[in-house]
């Protein structure tokens, strides 16, 4: 086989390719990641995916799904007690509760990472402040303090996406803050100290790189979190207001029709199940991959 290569060596794959070829070879994550993608697709062309208005109240009243015998194709998952379509419903609360979840999540791991590298990075009382307070903070419950900022804030889809995010924030300064505190105090940095490296060059060559690991598992960690608690507090009311389209508010104006059209309720659950499970099974595979780079 020709080749351009002269000394005959084999070529050192990149960090990039060492990671996707790991992630490659699990199987599931594998399929996670293309029903994530399904879902990143699905949640931005929903307004063009949906087959009716979500809004729209038709005379089809509690009509069932297609796959029953007296559901039609037409409303391929039935229709609520309105008469609203629902896969409609579903696809278009698709950005209210999967994408708002992605954006805030991708917030809260900004700010709460920078936060937590500067932290960890530094010493002395402001540290040992740091630490000590986000112990306290990380004792309650993410949903809990979703709601005690709920209660300062107010109603409305706004104010509890901006509750969660900041409920969010101390789990990613604690996680990184331990991570990078502890990476730091390793000999190989101390190495690199006596070589003159500045703490730029430590954080950006030496310690992110390991800290990898810790950053994929609570981002996906705290979109799960993010996708439970935007629905939890729709469910409850606090949240996204009928008529909402977001996936808690419907299994919320629907709960009394368990017995009567049990699909109102299951197929609002069954999706937000799968976007939690999808994105578990992404986060897990990136882990996974990252700890065999490592290694």
């Amino acid at each position: 086989m020709l080749t351009d290569n002269v000394y005959q060596e084999e070529r050192i794959p990149t960090q990039f390719e060492r990671f996707w070829r790991s992630y490659k070879a699990n199987s599931l994550a594998m399929f996670g990641l293309w029903c994530l993608l399904l879902l990143v697709i699905i949640t931005l062309a929903s307004p063009w995916l949906a087959p009716h208005d979500p809004q729209a109240q038709t005379g089809q009243l509690l009509v069932p799904p297609s796959w029953n015998t007296v559901g039609t194709v037409e409303y391929f998952l039935g229709t609520d007690d309105l008469g609203r379509d629902i896969l409609s419903r579903l696809i278009v609360g698709s950005q209210l509760t999967f994408g708002a979840a992605i954006i805030i999540t991708v917030i809260a791991a900004l700010i709460g990472c920078a936060i937590g590298i500067l932290a960890g990075m530094t010493k002395g009382l402001l540290s040992s402040t740091l630490n000590h307070l986000l112990d306290t903070v990380m004792s309650i419950p993410s949903l809990l303090l979703a709601i005690i900022f709920v209660a300062f804030l107010g109603f409305g889809e706004f104010n509890i996406l901006l509750a969660i995010c900041l409920a969010l924030i101390p789990r990613f300064v604690r996680s990184v803050y331990i991570a990078v505190h502890t990476e730091i105090e390793k000999d190989y940095v101390m190495a690199a100290r006596l070589d003159g490296a500045n703490n730029f060059y430590l954080l950006w060559n030496s310690i992110l790189p390991n800290i990898l690991v810790v950053i994929a598992t609570e981002v996906t960690f705290a979109l799960s979190i993010a996708i439970l608690d935007i629905t939890a507090l729709g469910f409850l009311g606090l949240g996204a207001q009928a008529p909402s389209s977001e996936w808690g508010a419907i299994l919320g104006d629907s709960v009394e029709l368990i017995y009567l059209a049990p699909w109102t309720v299951t197929l609002p659950g069954l999706a937000i199940m799968f976007a939690v499970i999808v994105v578990n099974l992404v986060g897990e595979g990136v882990r996974q991959a990252l700890n065999a780079g490592t290694e």
